[in-house]
C-alpha cells in the first residue's frame, strides 16, 4: 500500500491512502474557497511524488510512504496555497542570501497517551479517559517505563523509516510525553513531522491506545507544545551563520545575521500567529504560569519567553515556544522563515533581552492574539503576509481561520451546561 501525503490546502498537516481529504467541511454550501467550492466542481490536483521523501513504513510491514507536492491540474506549477509549496517558497526565498546554504531546524512535539483505543475515546465524547499515567511525571524514570512498550515501539519503527529519534520523556501533564528526532534541513524536517505524527497515531491504534497533539485537550492539564529550533548554515556547510567572530560568552557576540533575524522573527509573529496556532484551542494553553509564553520576549535560556537562545558554538539556535502541537510545521517554518529574512533585508534590530519572569513582565513585550478570530483578522489584513506570501495564501487561511472561529461561537459546550444548565 502507498502512502501519500495530503497537501491540499487543509492547514493541519494529515496523511491519507492516497485520497484526498476533504474534511474542511466543503460540502456546505456556505463553505467556499477559491481553489475547492461547488463552484469550481470540487476539481482534481496533480500529486506529484517526490522521491526523495520515499521510504519503508516500518510500523505498517511491507508499505512504503512517498510525500508529495500538489500541482495544477493545467499548468503543472505548484498550488500556490498548499503548504509545502509554501514553504518551498520561504526556503527559495532565503537561500538566495549569498553566504546561507540551508536552514536547519526542529519541531519538539509534545502529545498525551490514552489506554482508551480511538473509537472508545470517540464513544465517550472523548470524556473520562484512563490516562497512561497518574501524576505528574515530568523526568520520571518509573512512569516512563509504564509506557516504553508505546514509546520504544514508535523510537524503534521511526529509526527504521529513516527518521532518526534522539530520546524520549515524560512531561509536566498527566500522561503526557514527548519524543524528539533529529533535526533536518527545513522541509525534511517538516517532512519528519507529518511522518512522526503518524507513526505515533497508528501505533497507538496498533496497541488499542490513543494518542492527542491537541494544543490544549483539558483544561487542567499542561498544553502541548511544539518548539521549534533554527539556525542557517554556509553553503559549504562547516559554519552555523548564527555565531558571531569571537567566542559565545554573551548575546551581544553573535553575528549580526543573528540580531537581524531574531528581530524580523519578533516582529512579525502577531502577523502569522495564526500559521503559529491553527485552531481554536491553541490559544487555551497561553496562559501565565503554563509554560507557553503570552509575549514575544526573547532571553537566553529562559523558558518564560517566546524567544529562547539556546547552544552555543555550532549549537547556537533561536528555539521559538510559541506554536502548539496542532501546528502545521510547514506553515510555521515558512513563516519563520520569512520573518527571519525581512529582518535580514531591512537591517532589523532585536528588542532589549529579557531577563526574568517574562509573564510578570508583559507589558514590556509584545502581547500574542488571545483567540483565533483575533489571529485571523491580523492574518488577513497583514501587508506582510501579502508581500510575502501571496493574495491566494492570505485569502485562502484567512477564510479558513475564520470559517473555524465562526463555527466554534456557534457551538454550545460542556463548560456552558454545566455553569448554566440548572444556575439559571
Amino acid at each position: 500500500m502507498l502512502y501519500l501525503h495530503d497537501d491540499c490546502g487543509y492547514p493541519y498537516e494529515s496523511v491519507t491512502r492516497v485520497s484526498v481529504c476533504w474534511s474542511t467541511g466543503c460540502l456546505n454550501h456556505e463553505i467556499r474557497f477559491d481553489y475547492a467550492s461547488w463552484k469550481t466542481g470540487f476539481g482534481d490536483f496533480h500529486m506529484d511524488p517526490d522521491l526523495d521523501t520515499l521510504t519503508p513504513c516500518a510500523w505498517n510491514p511491507g508499505t512504503a510512504v512517498v510525500l508529495c507536492d500538489l500541482r495544477n491540474v493545467n499548468t503543472h506549477e505548484l498550488v500556490p496555497i498548499a503548504p509545502r509549496s509554501i514553504l518551498r517558497k520561504q526556503i527559495e526565498r532565503f537561500e538566495t542570501l549569498q553566504q546561507v546554504g540551508q536552514v536547519y531546524m526542529a519541531s519538539e512535539l509534545e502529545h498525551y497517551l490514552y489506554e482508551d483505543t480511538f473509537r472508545e475515546a470517540h464513544d465517550k465524547n472523548y470524556s473520562n479517559l484512563t490516562s497512561s499515567g497518574y501524576y505528574s511525571e515530568d523526568y520520571h524514570i518509573l512512569q516512563g517505563h509504564r509506557t516504553e512498550p508505546f514509546h520504544k515501539a514508535a523510537r524503534t519503527a521511526l529509526r527504521q523509516s529513516g527518521i532518526p529519534s534522539e530520546n524520549s520523556k515524560g512531561e509536566t501533564g498527566i500522561g503526557q510525553h514527548e519524543l524528539n528526532v533529529r533535526y533536518a534541513e527545513a522541509l525534511q524536517m517538516a517532512d519528519r513531522h507529518v511522518l512522526f505524527k503518524m507513526c505515533l497515531k497508528e501505533v497507538a491504534e496498533d496497541q488499542k491506545k490513543s494518542v492527542t497533539f491537541m494544543a490544549k485537550p483539558f483544561h487542567q492539564d499542561a498544553g502541548s507544545s511544539c518548539h521549534i529550533h533554527l539556525s542557517p548554515w554556509s553553503k559549504a556547510g562547516d559554519e552555523n551563520l548564527f555565531v558571531g567572530n569571537e567566542v559565545l560568552e554573551s548575546i551581544e557576540n553573535c553575528s549580526p545575521l543573528f540580531k537581524n533575524f531574531l528581530a524580523g522573527w519578533i516582529k512579525h509573529t502577531p502577523d502569522l500567529m495564526a500559521f503559529y496556532a491553527p485552531t481554536v484551542n491553541s490559544y487555551k494553553r497561553y496562559s501565565s504560569a503554563s509554560w507557553a509564553p503570552t509575549a514575544t520576549a526573547w532571553g537566553r535560556d529562559n523558558r518564560t519567553t517566546g524567544f529562547r537562545i539556546v547552544g552555543s558554538g555550532k549549537s547556537l539556535r533561536i528555539e521559538f515556544r510559541i506554536p502548539g502541537a496542532d501546528v502545521n510545521p510547514y506553515l510555521a517554518f515558512a513563516a519563520s522563515i520569512a520573518s527571519g529574512l525581512d529582518g535580514i533585508q531591512n537591517n532589523l534590530t532585536p528588542p532589549p533581552m529579557f531577563e526574568g519572569d517574562a509573564y510578570a513582565a508583559s507589558a514590556e513585550s509584545a502581547r500574542i492574539s488571545t483567540t483565533l478570530g483575533e489571529a485571523s483578522s491580523v492574518f488577513t489584513k497583514s501587508d506582510f503576509v501579502r508581500d510575502n506570501f501571496g493574495d491566494d495564501v492570505q485569502k485562502h487561511y484567512g477564510h479558513f481561520y475564520q470559517l473555524e472561529q465562526n463555527a466554534f461561537d456557534k457551538a454550545v459546550t460542556d463548560w456552558e451546561r454545566q455553569r448554566y444548565f440548572e444556575q439559571i
